[in-house]
């Protein structure tokens, strides 16, 4: 380590045409500016006497010590401060931060005015992910803000966190305002703000607008860039968010429901048992989850005759245990929707080896039907999973198959319940290394040629077939485009795409669940397909412990059969 050097703070931060990492790593210094946010474990320091320039930011994160005496600072106080530089990242291949690690910190004024915030709007955000990228990282630290009339583009959720949409930020919108992923930049960042009191952060829904403007030093967390709002914020609600009820199809057509259950257990579970307690304990049936869907296959689906589930954990839960069983699940799952008025549904699953598919540790997760027997039956022998022993599955949820046979025509129906490998470990546009990169996406499109065969098989004998299920991939993407191919068609395309989203991340709206038939049974009124929007849309109070039924909106294909 050199000895301290009195230097602006425009030399510490990040020089973009040596890379993500400051010069002054590892280097003692001492600075001054004026404070501009404040967080637990530290403030947003900015020199008022430079802006910044077009190489590199000119403000820094002062990190203090839990040791350290600190006087009583505020937002606009003007300090010096002594410390080691150091550029931080909570994960690997995540983008590193650079912070003053605070040694010494002296109070030169108690108020001084605030630097002119730089607004984040059509001319000074990139259209494409890579400048927006490299504009971001001139940015950090530095104060920056989002004008009034910008749309809530995300729900509010637990922890105060939203996402917003620039009145002019160009791109598609949904009927609310909120933006729909651009299949041309599927990875472009939207602008989005934390305020760190929850006494004072609003419930939104997708649509509300943005009455104040909100300002703060531009924070990179949880592997994205967000303003730390320094005041309240005014919203205006927008149009009143209600589920999408089901248009009742003809009594001729038999339809399928696709469900991702987010990992729904009846079980509290046992700290000692699970990997991690403060994440891996919940109560879904305290939280009232079983009911919220229950009311959605009622209520919002109209109790279809086929239900397609994700993301069903075993009988306890999170608990990393030998069971692998879901029969408690389904049935309280069953009883719910007896409970608000629908029929008795049997279940049929097969259970995985422990710890084999992924997901939550200890919770086993696989697809499952649910199946009203009064309309359509199992057909004994056909149930069973694709991709068992195969590489392409390993350590994922593997594809669930049975054929089902409508009471009332005789007719029968192949149903595909998928569940692909999952984009959680997707680089963001901001990693040093392979920005953007997606290390499953080769998997999925194994998974996916696996599925094809299996259709392609069934079209070639001109059998009824559904594949549906969550993808964890977009209806443009080349994992798509695999199961499609010249046999089938994938329904949610007939839907306009600014209607067509079942996902909200991070405030783009997009389709991760779909719905594939033969292009056979695609033709004419032979099938139809709906969205049935619910809690992708609806904010939860921040700070609340309620939870969402499903991070999804939900999938209802009709099918007209063929009678025998």
């Amino acid at each position: 380590m050199t000895q301290s050097a009195s230097i602006a703070l425009v030399a510490i931060e990040k020089i973009q045409g040596a890379g993500l990492y400051s010069p002054l790593a590892g280097q003692l210094v001492r600075t001054q500016g004026v404070i501009t946010g404040k967080s637990r474990h530290g403030f947003f320091l900015q020199d008022t006497q430079r802006a910044a320039d077009p190489s590199c930011a000119n403000a820094v994160f002062v990190f203090t010590p839990p040791d350290l005496a600190v006087p009583r600072l505020q937002i606009g106080a003007g300090v010096a401060v002594s410390g080691e530089v150091v550029d931080f990242a909570k994960e690997e291949n995540d983008r590193p931060t650079t912070q003053i690690i605070a040694s010494d910190i002296e109070l030169l004024s108690p108020e001084l005015p605030l630097p002119e915030p730089i607004w984040l709007d059509a001319s000074s955000l990139p259209q494409n992910s890579a400048d927006m990228a490299a504009a971001l990282n001139r940015l950090e630290a530095v104060r920056v803000g989002v004008k009034a009339g910008a749309v809530f583009s995300a729900p509010s959720n637990p922890f105060g966190d939203y996402v917003l949409m620039p009145r002019d930020l160009p791109g598609l919108r949904s009927v609310d305002g909120a933006a729909i992923l651009e299949p041309s930049d599927p990875e472009r960042w939207l602008p989005g703000f934390r305020i760190t009191r929850m006494d004072r952060a609003p419930k939104v829904d997708v649509g509300a607008v943005l009455r104040s403007d909100v300002v703060g030093p531009l924070n990179y967390r949880a592997r994205s860039f967000q303003i730390l709002a320094t005041s309240d914020v005014q919203v205006e609600p927008g149009r009143i968010q209600r589920p999408t009820r089901a248009k009742k199809p003809a009594q001729e057509y038999t339809s399928v429901l696709t469900l991702n259950c987010f990992n729904l257990d009846p079980h509290i579970e046992d700290p000692a048992l699970v990997e991690d307690p403060r994440s891996d304990v919940d109560d879904d049936v305290g939280d009232g989850r079983f009911i919220a869907l229950a009311r959605v296959i009622v209520e919002q689906a109209c109790s279809p005759e086929i239900i397609a589930l994700q993301e069903i954990q075993d009988g306890d839960g999170a608990e990393i245990t030998s069971n692998t069983d879901a029969r408690r699940t389904n049935l309280h799952l069953i009883e719910a929707i007896v409970e608000v008025g629908g029929p008795r549904y049997r279940y049929a699953d097969i259970a995985p080896v422990a710890a084999a598919d992924g997901g939550q540790p200890g919770g086993n997760i696989r697809n499952g039907f649910l199946f009203d027997p009064a309309r359509v039956e199992l057909v004994p022998g056909t149930l069973r999973r694709i991709g068992e022993g195969s590489e392409a599955f390993e350590g994922s949820r593997k594809v669930l198959c049975a054929q089902f046979r409508c009471i009332t025509t005789q007719a029968c129906v192949t149903v595909f319940n998928a569940h692909l490998a999952s984009k959680r470990h997707q680089n963001s546009i901001f990693a040093p290394m392979n920005p953007g990169f997606d290390p499953r996406e080769a998997t999925r499109h194994a998974q996916a040629d696996m599925i094809a065969v299996e259709m392609r098989a069934l079209a070639q004998k001109s059998e009824n077939y559904l594949l549906t299920g969550d993808f964890n991939d977009f209806d443009f993407s080349e994992t798509l485009q695999r199961v499609t191919s010249n046999h089938s068609v994938n329904l949610v395309e007939r839907i306009p795409r600014a209607e067509r989203y079942d996902y909200n991340h991070r405030g783009k709206l997009h389709m991760l669940m779909h719905a594939v038939v033969s292009r056979r049974q695609s033709e004419g009124d032979r099938s139809a397909v709906e969205i049935l929007h619910g809690s992708e849309l609806i904010g939860v109070k921040p700070g609340s412990l309620g939870q969402r039924a499903t991070d999804h909106a939900y999938v209802l294909t009709h099918l007209k059969l063929d009678a025998i």
